[in-house]
């Protein structure tokens, strides 16, 4: 690889990591100093943090670039099929095996093995991995022959491995041996400014890779994103951003785009409403009820997070929910809350049909869209919304073409 190909490489893998924040700055530094040598990296932080970024980033900024990156979840790679997943097996070596294969380690050679979830590994597997890591060799299923391997070793983990090996559910030595460097990613909450830094890319990609409209924050919107929690990080920012430019209807993305796929309890933190209403319910009552309102539910069910929807509700014409039908919705919702404690166990077929009109409501009566958001056919939803009486009229919502 050419010194310019080798240097574009690094650079679009820092470009990853994007952000303005002290952290975002740190991260990248250090991604810099570690790719210079082989150590073995240990990623530490929450979900959906970019730990897998951060590990691409690192093999992109080494030596190592030109060569393999594997991934491997360590969460699903378990029992039998581990010895043969990642060090691979011989022809003949169990029933079904037709073929050999090279395992995880060989076909990373000379390349970057990340190690997903570690802190998941089941520890009878942790012995074997730690073997190859001491040994720097693997021997296939089937096999008595010791092949060496070059590869360098990234793990990564939302676990306290410290904590895991003093209640003896991570091995000591593997965790030494993974340990040689650590970068400790960052929750999404602890860095507001990073967010519309985050957005303003994961809109563009939107638009250039997945052919949706290009969207733009409003500041409203922006503020709104930097002052919510977000419990599922960055990952939990691109699924609401997805959705928001699904159901704007502008080149703007607006507050009331982003608030129905955020946590309620969550997004305002307080026991204010988004439109200055107070209540006597609680900040996570409250904030939901009200959103819940403007979107066309009429009440709760027993059913925690599920709710009694208006199927047809014309959402797509924005109408205003005026003040006296928001408080009066509000005091229906909780004094439905407050007797959904006394209401008997939903059936299947109930919990069914909430969710089928919450869907509708939520796809704005486009029946393509609400059968792509159940993962059924469309002729599937057809029936089933026969079947409940929730066949509504095309002229509700315009399906769009598939």
């Amino acid at each position: 690889m050419s010194p310019v190909t080798s240097h574009r490489i690094a650079e679009a893998g820092l470009e990853r990591i994007a952000g303005v924040s002290a952290w975002s700055e740190h991260v990248r530094r250090s991604i810099q100093l570690v790719a210079a040598n082989n150590s073995s990296v240990l990623i530490l932080g929450p979900s959906g943090t970019g730990k897998e970024l951060i590990a691409r980033a690192i093999h992109a900024c080494s030596k190592r670039a030109s060569k393999p990156f594997i991934p491997v979840d360590c969460a699903v790679t378990t029992g039998t099929l581990f010895a043969s997943h990642m060090f691979g097996h011989v022809k003949g070596s169990f029933t079904g095996a037709t073929s050999s294969t090279l395992g995880c380690f060989r076909a990373a050679e000379a390349g970057t093995i990340f190690l997903d979830e570690i802190g998941e590994m089941e520890p009878e597997l942790q012995a074997k991995l730690l073997r190859v890591l001491q040994q720097r060799t693997v021997v296939p299923v089937g096999s008595h022959q010791e092949i060496p391997i070059d590869v360098r070793v990234v793990a990564a983990t939302n676990r306290d491995l410290a904590s895991e090996v003093g209640v003896g559910r991570f091995r000591d030595d593997l965790f030494y041996r993974l340990n040689v460097v650590t970068i400790q990613t960052m929750p999404l909450k602890e860095r507001p400014e990073d967010i519309p830094v985050l957005a303003s890319r994961y809109l563009a990609e939107l638009a250039g890779r997945h052919g949706m409209p290009m969207c733009m924050l409003s500041a409203a919107a922006a503020s709104v994103l930097q002052a919510y929690a977000w419990p599922g990080n960055v990952r939990e920012l691109e699924n609401v951003l997805e959705r928001a430019v699904m159901f704007s209807s502008g080149d703007a993305i607006e507050p009331e785009s982003l608030t129905g796929f955020m946590t309620p309890s969550d997004s305002l933190g307080s026991g204010t409403s988004p439109t200055g209403t107070t209540s006597a319910a609680t900040g996570k009552d409250l904030s939901q009820l009200v959103r819940a309102t403007a979107h066309g539910i009429l009440s709760t069910t027993a059913l925690r997070g599920v709710y009694r929807v208006e199927p047809s509700l014309k959402e797509s014409s924005k109408a205003v929910v005026e003040s006296e039908a928001l408080s009066a919705g509000i005091d229906q919702a909780v004094s439905a809350e407050k007797a959904g404690s006394e209401t008997l166990w939903p059936t299947l077929a109930d919990v069914e049909r909430l969710h089928l009109e919450r869907t509708l409501v939520e796809s704005l009566q486009n029946k393509s869209l609400a059968a792509k958001m159940l993962g059924i056919d469309r002729s599937v939803l057809r029936r089933k919304l026969q079947r409940y009486g929730l066949e509504v009229s095309d002229t509700l919502g315009s399906d769009a073409p598939e």
